[in-house]
């Protein structure tokens, strides 16, 4: 397989998982109208926004589409052997977005044998709470515990809401849990409810819907949110405000001023790291400063312009596209105080950012649109390129539309300290698996397997660790894994009960899904709004 050109002052790219990368290939993703969110989810790629900009962004702001569940793969006993992507049937890209695609020796995969943990209990025994109904059944009440095998842990609550909205529906996307409280929104509000035991506690409503968001709080549970500058069909998606999630009080608003003339809020999103926010958009980005909205800096004028900023570990990572007749695409580390650059690595003609695995250490999802090849790089502290990553497997690269934003939030993937956690594709009644990445040599450490016909999500990693999520299937509830770090057999955290409850689970729309202090969150990212009693959050726990 041929490697890309190399940028200057570059190591060569090791042969592996991909290749380096460079700029974006234009391509903005919007959900579908009129689409049924709880029907089956097949994988779809993002749809072209159909004007060029005067710059073109240097990563793709994903469709709202939901991934499909997982395909299964092999764990190598041989050498790991990387095949051309554009020659493999399965692989998809639309508008940048698309499944990296590897071919390997067939092993024996370990299926993991859940065993029992005592050290995740959530403080309080709560009751099940069937919402603001009795679920999406009707108004029947029921027990969502029902028939609950041994070994299986509880629902704690069911929250539903019946709203009536456009033909389109109404996003929910927002998710956050702070302490006692999980905030999630609706449409133009976003609502408090007790972990314990679901009861609402406070409700914040915006001017007009709300419309770009992260999921990163400050350590004191404040968060920035975007809503749009009016309730109408044109409105732009310009005013941001700041919101405490532990009490429900609101702080500081103000509107997004434009950095030129060509500034366009399209597909905006937030990235945030201590006491800095950033917006992103098409062309440009602006932080501020989260304590009390002070600007802290624009997009440069010309140059190597950053449309988007990754953020976390109190740093921030620029994507910026060049004016120069390639639109050369380079990755910036940028002061988050100042916005000023400490190093840059310039891509290869052709590349693009894709995603941001993380920022400390740089991981970076590259794409090529053109040649159709994808690579994972890390990134030393210099910037410089420090290996590539390898191995089999079909994984998918899709963005949700539970995820937040375009570059951090769009992929089921985790990183911990030195190791990547990345899902294969699932395809549909066939199981996946997760592998983890060595980030200093690049290559494939262990892979857990989701079990027949299963699906594994990282969820979150810490000390090694890796929490995952096994999916919810319509007879059988999902459970929350623990994965040692050497990736031997995981420990069940919770077992869902797989009675009346697992019908629910399953079939969530494009769900966001957390893990806090012994309790499972999941949540639709979309309402289909026909005034009519729908599932919104639902809560397992001891």
């Amino acid at each position: 397989m041929t490697e890309p050109p190399q940028p200057p002052n570059q190591p060569p790219t090791p042969s592996g998982y991909g290749h380096l990368p460079g700029p974006p290939q234009q391509g903005y993703g919007y959900p579908q109208q009129g689409e049924n969110p709880y029907a089956q989810q097949p994988a779809h790629g993002q749809q072209p926004y159909p004007q060029q900009p005067p710059t073109v962004p240097a990563y793709p702001a994903h469709g709202l589409q939901p991934p499909a569940p997982g395909a299964s793969g092999m764990p190598p006993k041989k050498k790991l052997t990387l095949l051309v992507a554009a020659a493999v049937a399965s692989l998809l890209v639309l508008g940048g977005v698309g499944y990296v695609a590897f071919g390997g020796d067939e092993g024996d995969p370990k299926e993991p044998v859940a065993q029992e943990s005592g050290d995740a209990k959530p403080s309080g025994s709560p009751s099940v709470d069937v919402g603001d109904g009795s679920g999406p059944g009707g108004n029947q009440q029921t027990d969502l515990n029902a028939g609950r095998k041994q070994g299986e842990d509880k629902v704690l609550w069911l929250k539903t809401t019946k709203i009536d909205g456009p033909g389109a529906g109404v996003a929910t996307k927002g998710q956050w849990v702070v302490g006692d409280t999980v905030a999630k929104t609706v449409g133009k509000t976003i609502k408090g409810y007790a972990v314990a035991d679901g009861k609402e506690k406070w409700t914040i409503t915006f001017p007009a819907a709300i419309c770009g968001m992260t999921r990163r709080t400050t350590d004191d549970g404040k968060t920035v949110v975007m809503y749009a500058d009016s309730p109408s069909e044109t409105a732009n998606c310009n005013q941001i405000r700041m919101v405490d999630l532990k009490t429900g009080k609101e702080g500081w608003s103000k509107e997004v001023a434009k950095e030129s003339a060509f500034d366009m809020f399209i597909d905006p999103s937030l990235a945030m790291t201590g006491d800095v926010v950033t917006v992103n958009r098409l062309t440009r980005a602006t932080a501020f400063r989260i304590s009390t909205g002070e600007k802290l800096f624009g997009s440069p004028a010309e140059g190597c312009v950053p449309g988007a900023y990754a953020a976390g570990s109190g740093k921030l990572i620029g994507i910026a596209t060049c004016n120069d007749p390639d639109m050369t695409v380079e990755v910036q580390d940028a002061d988050p105080a100042t916005g000023k650059k400490t190093w840059t690595y310039r891509l290869p003609k052709g590349w693009k950012v894709s995603r941001v695995y993380a920022v400390d250490p740089v991981v970076l999802h590259l794409t090529n649109a053109s040649t159709k090849e994808n690579s994972i790089v890390v990134l030393g502290p210099d910037g410089k390129q420090r290996t590539t990553l390898s191995g089999d497997g079909n994984f998918s690269t899709e963005c949700s539309a539970s995820h937040d934003d375009t570059l951090q939030g769009c992929a089921t993937a985790v990183v911990d300290a030195g190791t990547l956690y990345l899902p294969t594709k699932a395809d549909i009644g066939k199981a996946n698996e997760i592998v983890a990445f060595d980030l200093t040599s690049g290559k494939a450490k262990w892979r857990v397997p989701a079990g027949e016909g299963r699906t594994l999500e990282p969820l979150k990693a810490a000390n090694g660790q890796l929490i995952a999520y096994r999916r919810a299937e319509p007879n059988m509830g999902g459970e929350v894994l623990s994965v040692p770090a050497d990736g031997s057999t995981p420990t069940a955290l919770l077992r869902h009960p797989s009675g009346p409850s697992a019908p629910i689970e399953s079939s969530f729309y494009s769900p966001q899904v957390d893990y806090a202090d012994g309790r499972f969150f999941i949540s639709t990212s979309r309402l289909l709004a026909q005034d009519k009693d729908e599932k919104l959050l639902m809560v397992f726990g001891k």
